[in-house]
């Protein structure tokens, strides 16, 4: 048997397995079967992230179900052709890489079990040893994926509905930290201990979200994007980063900016010159510090047990000259100075 007909019949395990029946339609048949219109189906079909079919078949039953359930929503007037698309991106850009993450973990946890070898994930035993480790996952991990992604849309309803005094203007305190010098390490660590270090700084940075209260917007590699609603949460969340970083074996120090504005939320995203100035604030900051713009330090002032300090203005490019401010725990200077 050729390597391309082992890659075949690999391809069609997987399809069994995963998606519960083997392809049938063409992208027009399945138009052809719903009422969504052709440009919609497309453009749908790739904001979730994946190619043109080229007329092949590649979708089953249930992409036809999926795309009947699109239809019956526009149908009804619940969505619109555009916010379809928008709803299939976010859905895309979330699950992409939801899905790569746990496939790579279940590959990792069945080498480190020696179940497979490293070098064996592409064997037909190997494959087989995957596919039915993930046969056993895949029902309790979809009901888990359903009432996690519940709970957070219970939590987004209520931080959103939930009555503010004020501007009518979204406001937010947004936090970026970001790995001191990141790039080097990166070209001296080995793979496994560079995805340990980003593994390390994701969960620290997940968990202080999660236990401050402040979203966890996106990761990018060296980097990650919270916001806060009012300042004091953000700085107490940025000492808790710094904290956490200080005690792991694994990761260097951090680097944090904090800017407080008007934001601009989409998909799940945050834009604005504020965001723009917290990322360059954190380009400012020293390592092990978190630099604040004037706004927050403002906001952190009546707060004596944070110390601030004031920096030398500086131009940033596209932005004007900016007073910046580094913030830490008062408790932390006192224990610096009497060093």
């Amino acid at each position: 048997m050729t390597g391309s007909d082992e890659k075949s019949l690999a391809i069609e395990a997987i399809d069994r397995l995963i998606l519960g029946a083997r392809p049938r339609y063409t992208s027009e048949d399945l138009i052809a079967r719903t009422d969504v219109p052709e440009p919609v189906a497309k453009a749908m079909w790739r904001a979730m992230g994946f190619p043109d079919s080229q007329g092949a078949a590649i979708f089953t039953d249930t992409d036809l179900a999926a795309l009947q359930t699109v239809a019956s929503l526009i149908d009804e007037g619940l969505l619109d052709d555009s916010v379809a698309v928008t709803v299939a991106r976010a859905l895309g850009q979330t699950t992409a890489r939801l899905a790569d993450w746990q496939v790579e973990a279940l590959g990792r946890a069945l080498v480190d079990n020696g179940e497979v070898g490293l070098d064996e994930l592409a064997d037909r035993e190997a494959l087989a040893v995957v596919l039915e480790r993930a046969q056993a996952l895949l029902p309790s991990m979809q009901e888990l994926l359903v009432h996690v992604w519940r709970r957070h849309i219970a939590a987004v309803m209520e931080r959103r509905l939930a009555p503010t005094e004020g501007s009518p203007d979204v406001q937010a305190s947004v936090i970026f930290a970001d790995l001191v010098g990141f790039t080097r390490l990166a070209r001296q660590l080995e793979d496994t201990d560079l995805a340990r270090m980003i593994d390390g700084f994701e969960a620290i940075s997940f968990g202080v979200s999660t236990e401050f209260a402040v979203p966890l917007i996106k990761t990018v590699g060296d980097e990650v994007l919270l916001t806060a609603d009012d300042p004091d949460a953000a700085a107490q969340a940025a000492f808790a980063l710094h904290a956490h970083a200080d005690g792991h074996p694994d990761l260097p120090e951090l680097r944090i900016g904090i800017a407080t504005g008007p934001v601009l939320r989409r998909m799940g995203d945050v834009f604005g010159s504020t965001v723009n100035l917290a990322s360059r604030l954190t380009a400012l900051a020293r390592p092990g510090t978190t630099r604040v713009d004037a706004a927050t330090a403002r906001a952190l002032s009546s707060d004596s047990a944070i110390a601030i300090r004031q920096t030398a203005p500086r131009r940033l490019r596209g932005i004007g000259v900016v007073r910046s401010f580094e913030v830490d725990q008062a408790s932390a200077w006192t224990r610096a100075a009497g060093q």
